[in-house]
């Protein structure tokens, strides 16, 4: 399997630097030396840049995206009902994010309105909130939790209409 993909890749190599594919499938990968071929791109008459390089900073570029996930969301959040319309919420941050590292609590009181509305509530209390910081050894990861109750307003005897 691992070789099957080493050919591929130094046939795809191969003919981005302009050796006709079928003469290179027909040799296989070197066993010794490099599978990408010395050539050279010339990108205009004076500039010029080696396919290895190319090579090298699009592997990275596809590492560094793989980690980053830049169209990732910042924040998961859990939910979990406990009865009694208290609500428990867990929200966990990115372990490598580019923005964002404030805006647990505007997130947490954003999902609360959206369930307060949606389930046909008239406010929210927030019963209990807390951050944190949780270390590992690739990173810190924020986190947050907390506990909201969904409230119905209570009518005053003065709104109330009379039984008829």
């Amino acid at each position: 399997m691992k070789r099957s993909i080493a050919e591929a890749l130094a046939i795809a190599l191969a003919v981005a630097a302009g050796m006709p594919a079928a003469a290179y499938a027909q040799s296989y990968v070197p066993s010794n030396g490099s599978i990408i071929a010395n050539k050279v791109i010339r990108v205009s008459p004076s500039i010029s840049i080696a396919l290895e390089k190319i090579v090298y900073w699009g592997v990275l570029g596809g590492i560094a995206y793989a980690v980053l996930d830049p169209l990732a969301p910042t924040w998961e959040i859990e939910e979990a009902p406990l009865g009694d319309e208290h609500i428990h919420f867990s929200l966990q941050m990115k372990r490598y994010y580019s923005g964002g590292a404030g805006e647990a609590r505007a997130l947490f009181n954003r999902r609360a309105r959206e369930l307060m509305r949606l389930n046909d509530f008239d406010e929210y209390r927030v019963v209990e909130y807390s951050e944190s910081l949780e270390a590992s050894l690739f990173g810190s990861r924020r986190k947050a939790e907390g506990v909201i109750q969904l409230q119905h307003k209570q009518k005053s005897a003065a709104t109330q209409l009379p039984p008829a």
